[in-house]
């Protein structure tokens, strides 16, 4: 059975910065591709950064060049750094993991079928 924990949300100021970590047991990080989600509350989920099994990454626009996506595959992880946060960055961000192992449609929730619980994002002005 496939876990998916995420850790690392919390509160920051804008222009903080915050890493978030996805712990997924009975799966490899490794052979998958994995990618990470945000929910605001009263929309809908959206795709914020994927990663392939071969360490392609593909971004949103609203995040590109601010957030960091990764794999330790040692550690068996994935990662989430997100730089210069913005109040419309406030979500609940999920961790997602997929059989898939290609890179197409990083950021479609559609391309994955285990999903963690969240981790609460806040960033205040």
């Amino acid at each position: 059975q496939v876990q998916l924990v995420e850790s690392g949300g919390g509160s920051v100021q804008a222009g903080g910065t915050l890493r978030l970590s996805c712990a997924p047991s009975g799966y490899s990080a490794r052979n998958y591709r994995m990618g990470w989600f945000r929910q605001a509350p009263g929309k809908e989920r959206e795709g914020v950064a994927g990663i392939s099994a071969y360490g392609t990454t593909t971004y949103a626009d609203s995040v590109r060049g601010r957030f960091t996506v990764s794999k330790d595959i040692l550690k068996n992880t994935l990662f989430l750094r997100m730089n210069s946060l913005m109040p419309d960055d406030t979500a609940m961000y999920y961790c997602a993991a997929s059989i898939r192992s290609d890179t197409y449609e990083l950021l479609d929730v559609g391309g994955y079928s285990y999903w963690g619980q969240g981790t609460q994002v806040t960033v205040s002005s």
